[in-house]
């Protein structure tokens, strides 16, 4: 969590995670980056990505999810300098939204949060889109193992939940500033 010159927050911390971080959570990642900016609360909000395996540590981001970005007219925002990381137990205390691509992240994640106020910042990233949560269809399928047609379905789930997920960091700006 950023702070201020006297220990206030000063901006919300939401990482995205996946298992390699090559494919679900950097592209989730760069889409909630924009949804935030086009809300106007790009400036109070800070988004990275991690995967929960280390296996892709420091490989870019897959040459297919920046093809769907593309093919959805997103502008290259820094893709290219992406590099895959790992995360850990230690990161949960500079956060306060952990975003899980599917279930077995949310395990892989519950079982490192160091404490329960950890855990309950874990949170699927379908959870914020009202269809899936109807649906009860949470998890996001892993597009690696497909082709464009996968990665297409993953841009299309990453989508539907951006509007929750900005709600839910404007309602969580607001209390920080009270």
């Amino acid at each position: 969590m950023s702070e201020g010159t006297e220990g206030e927050r000063t901006a919300y911390r939401i990482v995205v995670v996946c298992t390699g971080n090559i494919c679900r959570s950097p592209m989730a990642e760069w889409l909630l980056r924009e949804a935030l900016d086009d809300a106007g609360l790009g400036d109070g909000a800070v988004v990275s990505s991690a995967g929960t395996s280390a296996e892709e540590s420091g490989n870019p981001m897959d040459t297919r999810t920046a093809a769907v970005m593309r093919r959805n007219g997103h502008a290259d925002g820094g893709w290219d300098a992406h590099r895959a990381q790992r995360f850990t137990a230690s990161d949960f205390a500079d956060l306060d939204l952990v975003l899980a691509a599917d279930r077995g992240h949310e395990r892989a994640l519950h079982r490192l949060a160091p404490s329960e106020e950890d855990r309950a910042k874990v949170r699927l990233i379908r959870s914020f889109d009202p269809a899936s949560t109807a649906a009860d269809d949470l998890d996001m399928a892993d597009p690696w193992w497909g082709d464009d047609e996968a990665f297409d379905q993953t841009y299309a789930e990453v989508r539907a939940a951006l509007p929750g997920i900005v709600e839910h960091v404007r309602a969580s700006l607001a209390r920080m500033g009270e």
